[in-house]
């Protein structure tokens, strides 16, 4: 059986805040996320399907992050350039510029493709690993299954225009840029925050807008096509938050860069975390049967925030739910219950609560005096 503890906080707030400004974008598409959170700053089409130009090599990159952290392949692990890939990728668009037969190492492709967005890197890649551009797609879909992208599909590995095979998101990219950070962060790091890679004796810079001009920013992979127009999925950390941003749909280089700086200053400038519990502190008390105490104080396992606009106080709803009957023995730090955040747009965000104490099972009189007790309690 579920029992629901409704929890009454109040928060005292001062009067007539304003709010923080609503952003107001030109880009078509536009999209902001508090990766800790999860609650959507920004929602402008983020649910309808677009070409995902270069921005599919994210997906390249995390089926290579993957496959390296199963050991299915090495780093140092060099394929080559066959002739027939290079007769069609040769300087076609953005270019790693391998050579026909070169061989390059997968560290080095992921910075062809990531730093440089090499569309010839993403298929020799692709082909390396997986043997066809084709099968590697079929990777790539199976992962986009796996992380819940639900709009999003991939026919090729570079993200060139294919008729409308390959298309996602701005929702689906965000997840998608959340789960490279979180399953793989230290190839995050090394990979998605270079600001330029030499190849061939030839050094391109990476055209993030964001890296070395907003604070904080640390990836994530630019995209253009004739169909996509100048787009971005981009990320950057302060302190505890980060923040994910997508903009897709815009007619210039210019346009992306000012949409993009200012979006994700907007996003860290007019929003804050606002503590509601530190780790330790009492949320609640939860009934045990057949212990010597008949409740155990509930604490928060982890620090719990939810995020407010900056300037005043939000009042959240907040829930304790809990499995019962809890029965002892219990020891501290057992788990006993949830916390949960609802935000007035649905979102909920759920916190685990732990025994604050030990708690042990109680021998057949003191159950019975305290089964006396109860009943006396109640006569009364």
């Amino acid at each position: 059986m579920r029992l629901l503890l409704p929890l009454l906080i109040l928060f005292l707030a001062p009067p007539a805040l304003a709010e923080a400004p609503a952003y107001k974008t030109s880009a078509p598409i536009a999209y902001v996320v508090d990766a800790h959170s999860g609650v959507v700053l920004l929602d402008k089409a983020g649910d309808k399907r677009i070409p995902t130009a270069s921005m599919a090599k994210m997906m390249t990159a995390y089926v290579a992050f993957e496959a390296i952290k199963a050991g299915k392949i090495d780093r140092k692990q060099k394929f080559a350039m066959p002739p027939e890939t290079w007769v069609r990728w040769n300087n076609r668009g953005s270019s790693m510029f391998l050579k026909s037969r070169q061989q390059a190492s997968v560290e080095d492709l992921l910075h062809g493709i990531v730093t440089l967005s090499g569309n010839d890197a993403s298929v020799v890649l692709a082909e390396g690993m997986s043997g066809s551009e084709k099968a590697f797609t079929e990777e790539m879909n199976a992962a986009a299954d796996r992380l819940g992208m639900k709009d999003s599909r991939f026919g090729t590995a570079n993200g060139w225009p294919d008729k409308g095979g390959t298309y996602s998101t701005a929702h689906d990219l965000g997840v998608l840029a959340k789960r490279i950070i979180e399953d793989h962060p230290e190839l995050f790091g090394e990979f998605f925050n270079q600001r330029s890679f030499k190849w061939n004796n030839v050094t391109q810079p990476n055209r993030n807008p964001l890296l070395g001009a907003v604070e904080g920013a640390d990836g994530m992979k630019t995209g253009h096509s004739s169909e996509a127009g100048y787009c971005l999925v981009g990320t950057a950390q302060r302190g505890p938050r980060r923040l994910i941003m997508v903009v897709a749909g815009l007619p210039t280089m210019q346009s992306r860069i000012d949409e993009a700086r200012a979006m994700m200053r907007w996003g860290f400038d007019n929003w804050q975390e606002q503590p509601l519990f530190e780790p330790g502190q009492e949320v609640g008390k939860i009934p045990v049967q057949l212990g010597t105490d008949d409740a155990v104080s509930a604490i928060s396992a982890h620090k719990v925030s939810m995020l407010a606009m900056k300037g005043g106080l939000a009042t959240p709803r907040l829930t304790m739910r809990y499995t019962g009957p809890v029965k002892a023995p219990l020891r501290k730090g057992d788990p006993v219950g949830q916390l949960t955040v609802h935000y007035p747009d649905g979102l909920q965000q759920t916190f685990p609560l732990v025994a604050a104490n030990d708690i042990e099972a109680a021998g057949f009189l003191e159950r019975a005096w305290n089964g006396v007790m109860k009943l006396w309690g109640k006569a009364a």
